[in-house]
């Protein structure tokens, strides 16, 4: 979202499993999400929400790895149980509505093609959707509310460990509205991996919290980890290969933009095609690793607050 301020999220899991069905409400925010598994469809589809008009996101894999849906609908339960049930390979609901169902089907519909749109943007799963559908003809105020009722939908999803919406990559630091600020790239804390047997160099900051390899950062052409293809960092290598994130050059690959990771070692893994241990790998201009460079912060701290 573009408000930094701090949001609340309440989940509340129906039956207290953590697998089972939940909502998800954000505070001052109309929208209302119910998540729930294919085999508790029956149970979902009984609650109140279930019968209002919004949009509707399936998610499952088929023989070609993970899949989505998105549609809409003016009463979304009706519609699952009687067109997208004959759909075998989903197994997750996610039924986005508003507590007041004040949403109408020109709402919906804007909100179903933005939600596709932003799906084939940013690549990492395929849609069983046919066609991106068109957005529909709404007022300016309208589509200014769409778009932020758009906003807390791709905050919550995240929550959710629903990351389709969610783009790792990152533009440059030093964007206008932020060096207008005064922060710029000089601001990150810089870390380099280099292999020079392999040809390997890639730079990273850590950047407000992430850490984010930048574009033109060299990796391994392959992944290398024999047994290990099927491991998170395994098919990380791959969605970004996909994705068009990592390109081949010659001997190996390179970054097109800059990519935010979850940890040092993700990072390292993907650059060395391989699993790594990133606190060690990455390291300051000056030799120190990260790891190194993590406990002196850490030291500073707890002398700071004595």
């Amino acid at each position: 979202m573009t408000n930094t301020k701090g949001q609340s999220l309440e989940l509340f899991f129906i039956d207290g499993k953590p697998d089972g069905m939940l909502t998800a409400e954000v505070f001052n925010w109309t929208g209302h999400v119910l998540m729930t598994p294919r085999t508790q469809l029956s149970a979902a589809l009984k609650r109140s929400e279930a019968r209002y008009t919004g949009v509707y996101l399936l998610f499952g894999e088929d023989d070609q790895g993970p899949l989505a849906y998105i549609g809409e609908g003016e009463d979304i339960g009706a519609r699952i149980k009687s067109h997208d049930t004959a759909k075998d390979w989903w197994t997750t609901a996610v039924l986005i509505t508003t507590a007041g169902n004040n949403l109408n089907k020109a709402h919906v519909k804007y909100l179903e093609s933005r939600l596709v749109e932003d799906a084939l943007r940013i690549g990492k799963i395929a849609l069983d959707n046919g066609n991106t559908p068109p957005r529909p003809s709404l007022s300016e105020a309208a589509r200014a509310n769409m778009e932020s009722f758009l906003e807390y939908i791709l905050m919550v999803l995240p929550a959710l460990r629903i990351d389709s919406f969610l783009a790792n990559t990152r533009p440059a630091r030093a964007t206008a509205a932020r060096a207008a600020d005064g922060v710029t790239e000089d601001d990150a804390i810089r870390f380099e991996l280099r292999t020079p047997k392999h040809g390997i160099e890639a730079t990273a900051l850590l950047d407000d919290g992430e850490f984010v390899v930048q574009a033109g950062s060299k990796t391994s052409h392959s992944w290398k980890g024999k047994g290990t293809e099927q491991t998170s960092y395994g098919k990380l290598f791959i969605e970004l290969v996909t994705t068009g994130v990592l390109i081949e050059q010659g001997e190996w690959r390179v970054f097109t933009e800059n990519y935010a990771f979850k940890s040092p070692s993700a990072a390292a893994a993907v650059v060395n095609g391989r699993p790594a241990n990133g606190t060690i790998e990455w390291k300051l201009t000056n030799g120190k690793t990260y790891k190194e460079w993590e406990a002196d912060k850490l030291a500073q701290e707890s002398v700071a607050n004595a």
